[in-house]
């Protein structure tokens, strides 16, 4: 009876939306486009070079990476300063934004990593990517530069202790969130070469090079993954593998979609001139306020100005 009431709801909502849009109006027209315009950059620019790689790296994460790898290192029962050190550094090669990171993050949380560890890696990730640290310093001095890697480290360890203490584990019983999934037997080498390649088209994607030797590079990277997947693994592995990709694509996805939609809508809303009176000064209210538009205003961010 609730999920009928729910559903009732919910139509009755879309209804009155779709009713009282105001498609008169200049200003919201304007942002409609504005949203699926972010949306067309945002698949262009982002979803294939980066989204998808990330996408096939979970779910290889969650079928090949045994539990115990991830349980030892990053495991809710690790001594605090190892799991919360390793996952703070870890995300460093990875040339990702928030979006891609994503991923990656519940691919090692379904493996076994630890709240609090795998929220530090989420965090910490597309703040002190190589890529981001090289362009920060560039654009804004080497100084600025080490003071994101030091805080972004040292932030993304405070949010993952505090989530930890906020949303409390089991784990003095070994009660993790982990889903059972079977380990999968390969050669060591096989897979070392296997998620070098996947990593490797995230690194390349980030670097500033030549467009055509990058996709060059990408390509005979992608070429690697798919020979060693046709003649190393079983079908079955394979199918698997696809599995666990497509189970974190469905989940994630749409709701990328619909935050950057959201991001691009709101935009037209937000002058220039309104974000420069509010945040024009270095005060803890202009701080506050720049913190909480660039949780929203993120993905716009990025896709414009080509910053992870």
């Amino acid at each position: 009876m609730k999920k009928e009431l729910n559903i009732f709801i919910l139509l009755v909502g879309l209804f009155l939306f779709f009713y009282f849009m105001p498609m008169g109006s200049a200003l919201f027209t304007g942002a409609i486009l504005s949203g699926f315009k972010l949306l067309n950059e945002y698949a262009r620019e982002h979803v294939l070079t980066c989204l998808v790689p990330a996408f096939f790296i979970a779910g290889a994460i969650s079928v090949f990476i045994k539990k115990d790898f991830i349980l030892r290192y990053l495991g809710g029962q690790v001594k605090k300063y190892i799991a919360y050190s390793l996952a703070s550094v870890s995300g460093a090669i990875l040339a990702v934004c928030s979006c891609t990171i994503l991923p990656l993050f519940a691919g090692i949380r379904k493996r076994g990593a630890g709240l609090g560890p795998a929220i530090t890696f989420l965090f910490s990730g597309p703040a002190i990517n190589i890529a981001a640290i090289f362009l920060t310093m560039s654009v804004l001095g080497y100084e600025i530069g080490l003071a994101r890697i030091i805080f972004a480290i040292l932030l993304s360890v405070l949010v993952g202790l505090s989530m930890q203490a906020i949303f409390k584990e089991k784990t003095g019983k070994g009660e993790l969130f982990i889903e059972k999934s079977k380990d999968v037997v390969i050669s060591k080498k096989v897979l070392i070469i296997f998620f070098i390649a996947m990593i490797g088209v995230l690194v390349v994607n980030g670097l500033q090079i030549d467009k055509i030797i990058k996709y060059l590079i990408m390509i005979f990277l992608t070429l690697a993954v798919a020979g060693i997947t046709i003649f190393k693994f079983q079908k079955e592995t394979s199918k698997e593998w696809l599995k666990e990709t497509w189970n974190f694509t469905k989940i994630l996805l749409p709701i990328l979609f619909i935050g950057v939609f959201i991001a691009g809508f709101i935009m037209p809303f937000l002058p220039q001139s309104l974000i420069e009176r509010i945040v024009g000064s270095n005060t803890i209210s202009g701080n506050l306020a720049a913190s909480i538009f660039g949780a929203f205003m993120y993905s716009y961010r990025k896709t414009n100005s080509g910053i992870l």
